[in-house]
């Protein structure tokens, strides 16, 4: 038995979204419906919906970005009751038995972890995402959202929020280490966020002076536009970490400049083109460059404890399903401070 919902759905590459209805299969018994209450509109949605990093099946609704509450269970849940406050993020299944998964990292499973939307599980069934009323997922991968968040600027954080806590807790940001975060967007201000609450140092590198007023709001120390050529002189050999939010082939060797010995770049966009670098600015200081993706769901649920505890949200706009197609336009546009969220209660009939 399945459930009939509404939802938003990409049909092609060139088409826009548009409004259908999609089966939710019937609980099995450690499932977890959630009634979604917000969906978050994540750049990789996009990249998605319009085939531009390739392997999208058709048609697919996305949104891994999701929040709302338990509505039902299966006969053997245990994590979760009717009534409480969830998200569910990146993926959806793991083998479980792998040793990235036993260490919490089911993000890198050795199998394949299975994504929220155009993915598809062990068992066949293909995955459909937040744009939609309601969603099924086993409890292991089910998010608590704490009391001290709101579900709306929660909502971004299960996957903006985890990308930039999951480097951050790796690579030791804390007091004493100076963090550096390329871009100010819908990852980089959240980021901004984390890192000034964990304790580090935080520089901003942004294209331009627009956003410093917002940056420094969030947390950070100091703010530098990249376009000015002194900046990269000034800040050589400076930072422990730099996390790089942006989507855009930097110049690599320029920002490697910036690290201090021993320090990390970390690649988190996905560019569209491979990265070039010369091996020198890699080895003058022992720099490392690296990359991380998402986090596992105990880091995530952590990140959501951290975030609660320290008053951390993700600065939302809040559309009605009907405005998605205005709004992936304007996020490709960069026309937005700094994260779309869903209204799932506008996709009733």
């Amino acid at each position: 038995m399945t459930t009939t919902v509404n939802a938003y759905i990409a049909t092609a590459p060139d088409q826009p979204l548009s409004k259908t209805t999609i089966e939710r299969r019937d609980l099995a018994p450690r499932d977890v419906l959630i009634d979604i209450a917000y969906a978050g509109i994540c750049h990789s949605d996009i990249h998605t919906a319009r085939n531009e990093w390739g392997g999208t099946t058709y048609p697919v609704v996305p949104g891994h970005e999701i929040t709302g509450t338990v509505s039902a269970v299966g006969s053997e849940v245990t994590r979760h009751k009717v009534g409480d406050r969830v998200g569910v993020g990146c993926f959806v299944q793991s083998c479980g038995e792998c040793g990235p998964c036993k260490d919490g990292d089911e993000q890198y499973c050795v199998k394949g972890a299975v994504g929220t939307y155009n993915s598809t599980t062990y068992e066949g069934e293909f995955t459909h995402g937040g744009y939609s009323q309601q969603v099924v997922v086993t409890e292991d991968f089910v998010l608590r959202i704490p009391d001290g968040l709101e579900l709306d600027v929660a909502t971004p954080l299960l996957c903006a929020g985890i990308t930039l806590y999951s480097p951050l807790k790796h690579w030791g940001a804390g007091p004493g280490k100076k963090v550096a975060i390329i871009g100010m967007g819908g990852l980089g201000h959240v980021g901004v966020k984390i890192a000034h609450a964990l304790g580090a140092e935080v520089t901003v590198l942004s294209q331009s002076m627009r956003k410093e007023e917002d940056g420094k709001r969030f947390g950070a120390d100091h703010y530098y536009a990249t376009s000015d050529e002194s900046t990269f002189r000034t800040l050589r050999n400076e930072f422990d970490l730099i996390l790089n939010t942006v989507s855009v082939n930097l110049d690599l060797n320029q920002y490697l400049s910036l690290l201090a010995v021993n320090g990390t770049f970390v690649e988190l966009g996905l560019p569209e083109h491979p990265l070039q670098l010369k091996a020198f600015p890699l080895l003058n200081n022992r720099r490392s460059l690296a990359g991380s993706m998402v986090g596992g769901i105990a880091p995530t649920q952590e990140m959501l404890d951290f975030c609660a505890e320290h008053g951390i949200g993700a600065e939302i706009e809040t559309i009605s399903a009907d405005g998605i197609n205005e709004a992936y336009d304007r996020v490709v546009d960069s026309d937005v401070r700094y994260r779309f969220v869903i209204d799932a209660a506008t996709l009733a009939d």
